[in-house]
C-alpha cells in the first residue's frame, strides 16, 4: 500500500523527472556530516577535499566516502584542476528536493485547512444544538 501511494504521488507531481535521484538526495541529506558539507559548500565556490575535511574530526577517506554519496545523489560535482579535485554544490538538485518539499507542504496545508473548516462546522452545529436546548430548557 505504501509503495502504491509513493508511486501515485511521484506520478502526480509535475517537474519531478527523476524520483530515484530525489530518493538519493534525501538519503544523502539524512546524514548530519553530509548536510554540514553541503552547508560549507553553499558559502562559497569550489572547495578542495582538504578544505572540506578541515573542521571535521573524521578521516580524509571518510570525507571522500561522504562526497561520493553526495555526488551519486547529484548534490555535489567534482572537477579536476591539475592535482586538486575541487567540489561544488549543485543547486539544481537541491531545488528539485525543495520543489518536492514545497509541493508536499502545500498538499498538507490544503488538507489541514479542510480539516479546520470541518471542525469549525462541527463546532457551529454543536453550539447551535446547545443553544436550542438551552432555549427549550428555559
Amino acid at each position: 500500500m505504501l509503495l502504491y501511494l509513493t508511486i501515485k504521488l511521484n506520478k502526480g507531481m509535475t517537474g519531478l523527472r527523476h524520483p530515484t535521484n530525489l530518493n538519493a538526495a534525501f538519503a544523502a541529506l539524512a546524514d548530519p556530516t553530509r548536510r554540514a558539507i553541503l552547508a560549507r559548500l553553499a558559502t562559497g565556490g569550489d572547495v578542495t577535499v582538504l578544505e572540506l575535511a578541515e573542521p571535521f574530526e573524521i578521516s580524509l577517506p571518510a570525507i571522500s566516502k561522504h562526497l561520493k554519496v553526495l555526488e551519486r545523489a547529484g548534490l555535489v560535482s567534482r572537477s579536476r584542476h591539475a592535482q586538486s579535485r575541487p567540489c561544488r554544490l549543485r543547486v539544481e538538485a537541491l531545488a528539485e528536493a525543495s520543489h518536492w518539499i514545497e509541493h508536499t507542504r502545500q498538499a498538507w496545508d490544503a488538507r489541514l485547512d479542510r480539516l479546520d473548516a470541518y471542525v469549525q462546522t462541527l463546532q457551529a452545529q454543536s453550539n447551535s444544538i446547545a443553544s436550542k436546548k438551552e432555549k427549550q430548557d428555559d
